[in-house]
């Protein structure tokens, strides 16, 4: 019948022309790793192992999204007739890790060749290589189209550059791909609208909000969920909220209700915070796009779509498409090219460890407390409370930026280190010396009561920086200035701050050094003999 689909073969016995391998972030149909197969000669394999969800001390909400979202994965292929050999996290042969699973799969099934799409983790990566050198397996390593660009043109664009800036490489990409463009130029007549956007709410508060996308478990997350809670019950976070998208239909729907219902008011809002509201106007679409069941160019043609009809602002959506257009394919560059020394980078000499209650939200700081305890429950917070409020403390007090990176690995659902490590190194933590970012993002506790209503609420009064009521953030600012002042010195960005610096009498200096060092002391006390 003509234009019925073809129905597939089945796979011939004695023969795997080609395993192609799945990883639990690229569940994409439409992958490169798929391209030319055929169901009469391939298969695909798919492993859940216990490394993955503890290398890093991963919290339930991000462990059930990938696990969740592969078995609906796998299935959707079984369904096109295609051969899958997928381990499950409870079978008892599991043998625990990636490679140790793709080794097994090796000897068990003699495929020709290995073939998959370029993974997201520098350590996954180099196992599954050794594994194919060890087995004399071809290994096809083919690009990811779910984004812009290469790492290749992303290293051609770094060649002979003194310093990487996000704007270059980003107005580079709107040029190349044609987004939000007219006549060679950027559509508006300026690359960037943030003087329209970063409000916050007022006094009066966000008002009424629109929902978050929420998509009910079905049977296999449900089967999943029992699993998280009985095999990694010592992990963070809990389950009793999880509504992520886990198919390629329910992120559809989730794209579809942030372009209609949020995305007008998300440049206005994306830097706003109010106590208790988690979701506001953001996507929440990270996780998805991340897992590849959305690409990016789908999600960017979707918000230029909505300015071009009239139903969001230019500058809503070109804040938007920055995110993703620029700051997505930055990191992703910075992380590729730059790896695996950058994951070691320690600029500022931090060496405090990360204090306990990033694990509980059990904190008198209102606004930490407000973010974590979010964080634990939905496994998400918005960037501004990853960037201003649990990644500033930390910059702040000096967190060993390692530490702070495995924090941020594990407890969010979006996490695939090839965009967390850049962005928690670099941006948050300034770890790498300024290759991301300009200058570190440091301010004091003002910073946040301006763009929330947390202060209302704590018993830290953010214009105190010595004393029973002052902010831990005011104090710990002051003394990161004074700890780094030399440095930060050499920053022209860092000049104004360093002025305030230099303004500081002695004996102010001594006063905010002693407050810092007692805070230091209840939130990491000294460990006893």
């Amino acid at each position: 019948m003509t234009g019925a689909p073809a129905v597939p073969h089945p796979l011939q016995p004695g023969r795997l022309r080609h395993l192609v391998i799945v990883l639990g972030d690229q569940l994409d149909e439409q992958s490169s790793a798929f391209d030319g197969f055929d169901a009469g000669l391939d298969a695909v394999w798919m492993a859940e192992v216990a490394e993955e969800s503890t290398h890093v001390w991963s919290a339930k909400q991000r462990i059930t999204v990938f696990l969740s979202s592969m078995r609906h994965f796998a299935e959707s292929l079984r369904v096109r007739g295609w051969t899958v050999h997928y381990t499950r996290l409870d079978e008892s042969s599991n043998r625990g890790t990636l490679a140790a699973e793709l080794q097994g799969a090796i000897d068990t099934l003699a495929p020709e060749a290995l073939v998959m799409t370029a993974p997201g983790d520098w350590r996954v990566l180099q196992a599954l290589r050794a594994v194919a050198k060890a087995s004399s397996q071809a290994l096809d390593i083919r690009d990811d189209r779910n984004f812009f660009s290469t790492v290749r043109e992303f290293a051609a664009h770094a060649e002979g550059r003194k310093q990487l800036r996000l704007e270059y490489w980003y107005r580079e990409l709107r040029t190349k791909n044609g987004i939000l463009m007219e006549g060679g130029k950027p559509v508006g007549g300026q690359w960037n609208f943030d003087a329209d956007n970063r409000e916050a709410f007022g006094a009066a508060g966000p008002g009424a909000l629109p929902p978050r996308s929420f998509f009910a478990p079905d049977a296999t997350t449900l089967e999943v969920m029992a699993l998280v809670n009985s095999r990694f019950a010592s992990h963070p976070g809990r389950l009793d909220s999880f509504g992520w998208p886990v198919t390629r239909a329910q992120a559809l729907q989730a794209l579809e209700a942030f372009i209609a219902q949020r995305l007008p008011l998300f440049g206005k809002f994306e830097d706003a915070m109010w106590h208790g509201e988690a979701w506001l106007y953001h996507a929440h679409l990270s996780s998805s796009m991340n897992l590849k069941l959305l690409g990016a160019r789908e999600v960017v043609q979707a918000a230029e779509a909505a300015y071009r009809a009239g139903h969001a602002p230019l500058a809503a959506v070109e804040g938007f498409v920055r995110q993703i257009l620029g700051w997505r394919e930055f990191v992703r560059g910075i992380y590729w090219t730059q790896m695996p020394e950058y994951a070691v980078h320690n600029a500022l000499d931090a060496q405090a460890a990360l204090p306990g209650f990033y694990w509980t939200g059990e904190t008198d700081m209102a606004c930490l407390r407000d973010a974590l305890t979010q964080t634990l429950a939905h496994g998400y917070a918005h960037h501004i409370q990853r960037l201003m409020v649990t990644g500033l403390y930390a910059l702040l007090l000096g967190v060993r930026p390692q530490e702070v990176h495995a924090w941020y690995l594990g407890v969010y659902v979006d996490a695939v280190e090839w965009v967390e490590l850049p962005n928690v190194l670099g941006m948050s933590q300034f770890a790498d010396g300024g290759m991301m970012a300009s200058k570190p993002y440091a301010a004091t506790g003002k910073y946040i009561q301006r763009m929330s209503n947390h202060c209302k609420s704590c018993r830290f009064d953010p214009a105190e920086s010595v004393g029973e009521k002052a902010c831990p953030f005011t104090t710990l600012y002051w003394d990161f200035l004074i700890r780094h002042e030399a440095l930060l010195a050499k920053n022209p960005r860092m000049a104004l701050q360093v002025k305030n610096i230099v303004r500081l009498s002695p004996g102010k200096r001594a006063l905010i050094l002693q407050q810092a060092q007692s805070h230091h002391a209840v939130v990491n006390p000294p460990v006893s003999a």
